[in-house]
């Protein structure tokens, strides 16, 4: 078990204790799509919905799951988060939910920018589901992260093969 923040000597699962680490800089964004049939994504595009504003609601959803991150996993801080944005990109075949999120903080945002990711393509799928219930959701992964003991990462496509 040597090696495992989240265990204890024993073996039972704990809280790290971040208490003795330096607050710094950090930031990490996220991204995932949401695949549909074009007429679903025009809907969306156009407002055209029964539920209303699926962009409005999804981004205020994404933004309010990254500030409950440590209400929903297990073990992770709870954090006063700086900044947290949601944006979506248009594609011939769905959405992109990109999630950024700040602080200067003892722990990182990465888990907090992909359950805010997540959350935002859930409701996406909940507010359209009425028009097409076959949408998948697809490709949530950490994008980059910076800050912090380990340092700044990014993800690279090239090594995914």
């Amino acid at each position: 078990m040597a090696g495992l923040t989240h265990l204890d000597a024993s073996g039972a699962a704990r809280m790290v204790d971040v208490g003795g680490k330096a607050e710094t800089a950090r930031s990490a964004t996220a991204r995932g799509r949401i695949a549909m049939r074009p007429e679903t994504l025009a809907a969306i595009r156009d407002g055209d919905l029964p539920k209303g504003d699926v962009l409005a609601a999804a981004r205020i959803a994404g933004i309010m799951a990254a500030k409950k991150t440590g209400d929903l996993i297990p073990l992770c801080h709870p954090l006063a988060l700086d900044a947290v944005t949601i944006d979506f990109a248009f594609r011939d075949d769905g959405l992109d939910v990109t999630a950024r999120a700040s602080l200067t903080g003892r722990t990182g945002v990465e888990m907090e920018v992909l359950t805010a990711a997540c959350t935002a393509l859930l409701t996406i799928y909940d507010m359209a589901k009425a028009v097409q219930k076959d949408m998948t959701i697809e490709h949530v992964r950490l994008i980059e992260k910076t800050g912090g003991k380990s340092g700044d990462w990014r993800y690279d496509d090239r090594a995914r093969g």
